[in-house]
């Protein structure tokens, strides 16, 4: 426990060290920006960027590094030593204000939709300073946003921070209608995302080519044994996963981050790291070094770390659930009903405006987590459907029903749990079930967003849920400052949200069928896959949403429409490309060879023995040869509609494109795999050009 106190945050140049290597007023101002987000004074960066080059050079590192989140989903960093030359052919090391505020990235290079062109490059970082610098691999990371050289965001930070900000603004104006409020000054968002992952054994996954340039297998026939059992999920872990677990943890701690629960997930070889919950943009952060940390801690472990959403057909894919809640800057968290949350009329009010919000802008809560990726999970009975709804319970349902009818609510007292063991201690039951099948639940002070996938950033999913939030907040605002009656008013504000907006509000079983009838009498979208979503993100409403609160204008709003249809064409024409390989260099090579060998056997067992049996080898020849001929059928199609696509995409139109990868391109490569997959049930193992699901799944021992 000491060696874990005292490595916690060694790398951070977090409070405590600013504390002590900064002068006092200098801290007092930073700490000022950081916390109540008042501007920062260009004198004190300069005052902040020595202190913090000597303690990385304390620390061993030699460079320094503007560390941000572009468009691509991943981090960006480019690194500049500390060194400047003096006369007689020295160098000092050195790290100025300016350095530290501002860097300047080529912005062409990066995704942008549009907003720059080749040869427009210019594009600058600036510091965050609310998420503190770290060091990693010897340089010093500074956490920055990323816009283009005419202001508009390009990164995923900058719309992360403007929303935080927004639904700060519209909180605070909330809260001050209710007494007790006095101190409150801020409000921020806090977020803990919990990351599923799988561990394959690195000599395996170099002999799948699919999973090298895709992230998931292609082609691969069922295992004989998958999660049927449910034997995996919370078992014990075994001795190599722990190690990697244990380095991990450490990596994690030492950077800061409250790396909290691990344990075995449902598929084998999956597993699932949850931190404690921090304030948003540090959680976005942290997120992405968590991902980091894992794929390069797994190396060293002889292993690889799949986040993709969908590495296996057949078992779980993994998911990223964002826990969401509010809380002010003294300390309360205004998602937590409290012990009467019948008469909590503060808790019903920010309730309400979430079921509002959700309600209101479902479309944008299902764009904000649409992914290639993330497509094959949703609705697949293993996370949320792809229709968006709310998970209350029973308790809070029941509040809002008696709210609804005006009738008084028949509150229950806490219910022990009686499990029939004397010897077992006696707890208080919890006022609400957990419903794994909701993609929006409340789980007791906080809203679980459970329709991340595992490999995107939780930036976008938190910008729109921040912005959609503060939209009704605002809307409150605006109504109760008006008037006269606060208690008479605020009460017809809850009852008229509730009853125009409780269709979102379902605590059944969103895998079951009847809920996809269900959600369609009630109005509620379905938009089962990412070409579907995206166009609705410059929907009317959306636009006016998001400038309204300077999170995303219309520009930038558009660049993410292009990008994100980009984006999914190209994974799918990648993953096209690499079927197509794999079919004509491996499996039909393959199947040959197989049905050469069985010919053999059929002429050798005839030509020593007329009498002798062939009748297996003469089956399983007519089964190779049709499954070959189709599968060398399907390849075909598929190699048209991908050069068919590529057509439609020099044209320009993103939308029509992705559209067509997904109707086209995307079916004829389930018709191709449906064909392989099949083949390799019949064929032998020394033939398969590469390993099975079985090999895979159990390749860590």
């Amino acid at each position: 426990m000491d060696e874990v106190t005292k490595i916690f945050g060694e790398n951070v140049f977090n409070e405590t060290v600013m504390k002590a290597r900064l002068p006092k007023e200098t801290y007092k101002q930073l700490m000022k920006t950081i916390e109540g987000g008042e501007k920062l004074d260009p004198s004190v960066a300069t005052v902040v960027a020595n202190a913090m080059k000597d303690w990385a050079l304390e620390k061993g590192a030699t460079h320094f590094t503007h560390w941000f989140q572009p468009l691509t989903g991943i981090t960006a960093e480019k690194h500049d030593s500390f060194i400047s030359p003096i006369e007689g052919g020295k160098v000092i090391m050195e790290f100025s204000g300016k350095e530290l505020v501002q860097g300047e990235p080529d912005a062409s290079s990066f995704p942008s939709g549009g907003i720059r062109a080749t040869f427009e490059a210019r594009g600058y970082t600036a510091w965050d300073p609310t998420s503190f610098a770290f060091i990693k691999d010897g340089t010093l990371c500074i956490p920055t946003a990323f816009c283009s050289y005419t202001g508009e965001a390009l990164d995923k930070k900058t719309p992360l921070l403007r929303s935080m900000q927004a639904i700060s603004k519209q909180a605070v104006r909330v809260l001050k209608l209710f007494e007790g409020n006095e101190a409150v000054t801020s409000v921020k968002t806090t977020v803990g995302p919990e990351q599923e992952y799988f561990l394959v054994d690195k000599s395996v996954y170099e002999k799948r080519e699919d999973l090298i340039y895709t992230g998931r297998t292609l082609f691969g026939a069922k295992a004989p044994k998958g999660q049927e059992l449910e034997d995996h999920y919370f078992g014990m872990i075994k001795p190599r996963v722990q190690e990697f677990m244990k380095d991990l943890n450490k990596e994690l701690w030492k950077l800061g981050i409250l790396a909290k629960t691990e344990h075995n997930e449902v598929a084998p070889a999956q597993h699932e790291l949850a931190p404690i919950f921090t304030t948003t943009n540090i959680a976005c952060d942290h997120n992405q070094l968590m991902m980091e940390m894992m794929r390069k801690v797994a190396a060293r472990h002889g292993m690889v770390c799949l986040l993709h959403e969908k590495p296996f057909a057949g078992v779980n894919g993994s998911g990223k659930h964002n826990n969401w809640s509010i809380s002010t800057n003294t300390g309360k968290n205004l998602l937590d009903p409290g012990a009467t949350p019948d008469q909590n009329a503060q808790f019903l009010l920010f309730l309400c405006a979430i079921i509002k919000a959700v309600d209101e802008y479902q479309d944008l809560l299902r764009i904000s987590v649409a992914s290639a990726g993330n497509d094959h999970r949703l609705g697949a009975n293993e996370a949320p459907p792809a229709i968006i709804s709310i998970f209350l319970g029973d308790e809070l349902s029941a509040i809002l029903d008696s709210i609804e009818k005006g009738v008084p609510y028949g509150k229950h007292e806490k219910e022990k749990m009686k499990i029939g063991v004397t010897v077992l201690p006696e707890f208080n039951k919890d006022a609400t079930d957990r419903n794994r099948t909701s993609p929006f639940a409340f789980t007791g002070n906080k809203f679980e967003f459970r329709m991340l996938g595992s490999n995107e950033s939780i930036a976008c999913a938190n910008v729109f849920l921040n912005t959609v939030v503060a939209e009704e907040l605002s809307q409150f605002a605006d109504l109760l400052e008006k008037s006269k009656d606060f208690k008479a008013d605020l009460h017809a504000l809850i009852l008229k949200t509730i009853k125009e907006h409780k269709r979102i509000i379902f605590n059944g079983n969103g895998y079951d069928d009847s809920w996809v009838k269900e959600a369609e009498k009630r109005g509620l979208l379905n938009l089962k896959s990412t070409p579907e979503a995206l166009p609705h993100i410059l929907d009317e409403k959306n636009i006016r949403v998001f400038e309204k609160f300077g999170v995303y204008s219309k520009v930038e709003l558009t660049s993410r429409y292009e990008i994100h249809n980009e984006n999914y064409s190209k994974i799918i024409n990648i993953e096209a490309e690499t079927m197509l390989e794999m079919a004509k260099k491996d499996i039909l090579p393959a199947a040959s060879k197989y049905a050469n060998k069985l010919a053999e056997t059929i002429g050798l067992k005839k030509s020593v023995c007329s009498e002798c049996d062939a009748s297996y080898e003469s089956e399983m020849l007519k089964k190779v040869s049709a499954l070959t001929t189709s599968i060398f059928a399907k390849t075909a199609t598929l190699e048209a509609a991908v050069s068919e696509a590529k057509v439609l995409a020099d044209k320009g139109d993103s939308g029509k494109t992705a559209s067509f990868y997904r109707e086209k391109v995307f079916a004829a490569m389930g018709q191709l795999r449906a064909l392989a997959d099949e083949l390799e049930v019949i064929t032998p193992k020394e033939l398969w050009p590469f390993p099975s699901y079985g090999d895979l799944l159990y390749s860590v021992r």
